[in-house]
């Protein structure tokens, strides 16, 4: 059990894994952010547009 733990503790291709997730975690909030700042900022500029109809 105790080798086991060791080579997994060793082993770095699971740590490139791990970066990865972080990466695409980070992406998906930014891209969150910016798509509910820019919805946001187009329902008040086509708000006006949409009552003169």
């Amino acid at each position: 059990m105790k080798t086991l733990l060791r080579a997994l503790l060793r082993d770095e291709q699971g740590a490139s894994l791990v970066e990865y997730a972080v990466i695409v975690a980070l992406i998906a909030v930014v891209s969150i952010v910016v798509l509910a700042t820019l919805g946001n900022n187009a329902s008040s500029v086509l708000a006006p547009a949409a009552t003169s109809i």
